[in-house]
C-alpha cells in the first residue's frame, strides 16, 4: 500500500478502504512504493495443511469462549431452580433475575473488548490468547462456588472480561495468519469448530441441570467442567507462532522473518532473499496510526458503521441463543424437555458454518450478513407463532444456522478492514457495542417476554435485524479478496 495522506471524509468509499488497508484499485504489488514485504509473502502463501492446522488450534482455544457464552442460557433454568435467580423480576433492572446474569456476562465482555482490546496490540496475539483464557477459567471456578446472587453476578462479570479479550485476540490472530483468498473459509471453519462447544454445553445442561450430583447443583458442574477443560490452552500455545505482522509492526523484524520462513517452508514455498524494505526501521516504512485516529476520517465512517451493526446484531443472535430454553418453557414446554430440544437445536451451530464455507469467499461479506439477517427475521417470526415441538425444533435449527452464518461473516469483516497495529483495539472498539447491546438485551428481552410474550421478543429482534440489513446494504464496504496492509 502506498504512503498517502488520509483523504477527506468526502472521498469515495473505495479510496477510504484503500487508506484503511484494503487495496481496492491495484493488484498486489502494484502500489507505487511497493507493498509491505511480510504482508506480500503472507498473501502469497498457499492454503496448506499447516495453515489450516493453525486455524484449528486457535479455534479450539476459542471453544471455551463459546462454551462460556452459551452456558448463560443453558444453565438459566438451573439458576432459577436453585433459587439463586428468578426468570423475571418486577423491576426493569432487577438484579435477582436471569436478565441480570445475562447482563453481567455481557458487561464483562464489554469491558474486555472496549477497554482492554489494546492488550493484544501491545503484548502480542499469542500471549493474550493464553492469559485471557486463564483469567476466565479462574473467575469461572470461583463463580461456581457462589451461594448469593451478588457473588454470582460479580464473578460472572470478571469471567466475561477474560472472554471479551480472548474473542478479539483470536479474530485478529486468524486474520493475520491467513491469505485473503481463504479468509472467509477460515472464519467459517473457525466458527464451526468453536461452536462444537454449543451442543457440548447443551448436552451437559440437559443431563446435569435437573440433577445435583454429589449434592452439588447441576449448573455448577456445567461451569466447572468448562473451566477445567480450558487448561488445554497451555498445550495449544506450544504450537502457535506469534503473528509475523504484529512482530513487524513492533520492530521485531528478525523474529517475523524467521516465523514467516518456517511457515513458507511448511507450505513448500521458497523463501525470498532479504528485502531492502525490511531492513529499514518500521517507522520509516509505514505511516503509524494512533487509536485516536479511529475517530477521524477516513476511519470514522467504518467505526460508526460497525458500531451500529454490532449494537443491532446482538439482539438477533443473543436474543435467541441465550433464551432458547426459557422461550421454550414460556411456550408451555417443561424445563427438562426444553433443555432436550435446545440440545437438538444446538447441533446447527457447528454444522451451519461448515456448510457456509462453500460460499464464504464467493460473495461480499455484507451481502452474506444481510441475507442471513433477512432469514433470521423469517424463521424468528415463525418460531414465535408455532407450538408443535417438531416445528419449533426445525425453526430453531434454521434460525441458529442463520445466526452462525452472520457470525462468521462479521468476525472476518470487522477485523480485516483495520490496520494491523491497531486491529485488536479497533475491532474491540466496534465489537464492544454488541457486548453493550447484549448487556441491556437481557433486561429488555426479559421485559418483552413478561409484557408481550415470545411474539414480543421476536418483534424486537425483527426491528434490530432490519436496521442491520439497511446499513450493510447501503454503507458496507467491499473487501472480498483484498490483501491486508501492515498499517
Amino acid at each position: 500500500m502506498s504512503r498517502r495522506e488520509p483523504r477527506a471524509s468526502s472521498a469515495p468509499r473505495e479510496d477510504v478502504m484503500s487508506v484503511v488497508g484494503i487495496d481496492t484499485d491495484l493488484e498486489l504489488g502494484a502500489a507505487p512504493s511497493g507493498p509491505d514485504e511480510i504482508s506480500r509473502r503472507l498473501e502469497a502463501m498457499p492454503a496448506t495443511g499447516h495453515v489450516w492446522k493453525l486455524v484449528i488450534l486457535l479455534s479450539l482455544g476459542g471453544c471455551f469462549e463459546i462454551y462460556d457464552l452459551f452456558l448463560t442460557g443453558y444453565v438459566a433454568p438451573g439458576l432459577a431452580r436453585s433459587g439463586l435467580l428468578s426468570t423475571t423480576t418486577q423491576a426493569f433492572f432487577g438484579f435477582s433475575g436471569i436478565g441480570a446474569f445475562v447482563a453481567a456476562t455481557f458487561a464483562g465482555l464489554f469491558v474486555g473488548t472496549f477497554f482492554l482490546g489494546f492488550l493484544a496490540d501491545r503484548f502480542g496475539r499469542r500471549a493474550i490468547f493464553t492469559y485471557a483464557l486463564l483469567g476466565y477459567s479462574a473467575a469461572s471456578v470461583i463463580m461456581a462456588c457462589q451461594t448469593s446472587s451478588g457473588g454470582l453476578l460479580f464473578w460472572r462479570f470478571l469471567a466475561g472480561i477474560g472472554i471479551g479479550i480472548e474473542v478479539i485476540t483470536i479474530d485478529a490472530y486468524i486474520t493475520e495468519l491467513v491469505p485473503s483468498r481463504m479468509r472467509g473459509r477460515a472464519f467459517a471453519v473457525n466458527q464451526a469448530i468453536m461452536f462444537i462447544a454449543v451442543p457440548v454445553v447443551a448436552f451437559l445442561a440437559w443431563w446435569l441441570v435437573p440433577l445435583a450430583p454429589y449434592g452439588v447443583d447441576g449448573w455448577r458442574w456445567v461451569v466447572l467442567i468448562g473451566a477445567a477443560a480450558s487448561m488445554i490452552v497451555w498445550v495449544l500455545r506450544l504450537f502457535l507462532p506469534e503473528s509475523p505482522l504484529w512482530l513487524a509492526r513492533h520492530g521485531r523484524t528478525g523474529e517475523a522473518l524467521r516465523i514467516l520462513a518456517a511457515l513458507e517452508a511448511r507450505g513448500g514455498v521458497a523463501a525470498p532473499g532479504p528485502s531492502a524494505s525490511l531492513a529499514r526501521p518500521a517507522s520509516q516504512t509505514a505511516v503509524r496510526v494512533a487509536f485516536a485516529d479511529l475517530f477521524r476520517p477516513p476511519y470514522l465512517s467504518l467505526v460508526v458503521l460497525f458500531m451500529v451493526f454490532n449494537l443491532c446484531q446482538a439482539f438477533g443472535f443473543y436474543g435467541f441463543a441465550n433464551w432458547v430454553p426459557t422461550l421454550l418453557v414460556e411456550k408451555g414446554i417443561t424445563v427438562t424437555k426444553s433443555l432436550q430440544y435446545s440440545f437438538i437445536v444446538a447441533f446447527a451451530y457447528p454444522i451451519a458454518p461448515l456448510l457456509a464455507a462453500s460460499f464464504a469467499d464467493r460473495f461480499e461479506r455484507r451481502w452474506i450478513i444481510a441475507g442471513a439477517c433477512i432469514a433470521i427475521i423469517i424463521f424468528g417470526l415463525a418460531f414465535a407463532q408455532l407450538t408443535l415441538p417438531a416445528l419449533l425444533i426445525v425453526c430453531g435449527v434454521l434460525l441458529t444456522a442463520c445466526n452462525t452464518t452472520m457470525s462468521y461473516a462479521y468476525h472476518a469483516y470487522q477485523t480485516e478492514v483495520f490496520p494491523t497495529q491497531i486491529r485488536a483495539r479497533a475491532s474491540g472498539l466496534v465489537y464492544s457495542m454488541s457486548r453493550l447491546s447484549a448487556t441491556f438485551s437481557g433486561f429488555i428481552v426479559a421485559y418483552m417476554l413478561k409484557e408481550a410474550g415470545v411474539i414480543g421478543v421476536f418483534g424486537l429482534i425483527t426491528v434490530a435485524m432490519l436496521i442491520v440489513v439497511i446499513t450493510m446494504a447501503l454503507f458496507g464496504p467491499n473487501v472480498r479478496g483484498k490483501a491486508l496492509d501492515t498499517v
